[in-house]
């Protein structure tokens, strides 16, 4: 499928790294370096603007690296970027660990799918079908 972009950072374009990768890397494009500290948040920006088929929707999630050594995921996981959005790319991240961390330009901060997804239209109704879950909601289960 091939997606419009403005890219107006100085970066290349978000690409995928292996042949099997669901997402692209999208890098900071920042003037300064940030700093967050513990169970701080910011918006870092991408550079980015994008133009999706209607049916589509970008999805910007974490880095699985950034969680795992260092805390810093995306706060709103997946963030959604719309069809009719023509913005730039922003990525909501949050500093969960103890320690100080410093975003660079450039750096990767976060990764984009892109998704179909289908429109729901309600139908009104009195009653739902029955199941064997039922009502059962979290953790109904069990955990084994």
């Amino acid at each position: 499928m091939q997606i419009k972009i403005i890219n107006k950072s100085n970066h290349t374009l978000p690409n995928y790294e292996t042949i099997a990768s669901a997402g692209m890397d999208l890098r900071a494009n920042i003037l300064e370096a940030i700093t967050l500290k513990p169970l701080e948040r910011t918006i870092v920006k991408t550079g980015l603007f994008i133009e999706l088929p209607i049916g589509f929707e970008a999805q910007v999630r974490p880095r699985s690296g950034l969680a795992a050594k260092k805390g810093i995921t995306v706060l709103n996981a997946p963030g959604t970027v719309d069809a009719d959005y023509r913005g730039e790319i922003g990525v909501i991240l949050v500093n969960l660990s103890n320690e100080d961390f410093t975003i660079e330009n450039g750096e990767r901060v976060a990764q984009l799918v892109i998704a179909k997804h289908e429109r729901a239209e309600w139908i009104d109704v009195e009653e739902l079908s029955e199941t064997s879950r039922g009502e059962g909601g979290f953790g109904s289960t069990g955990v084994k």
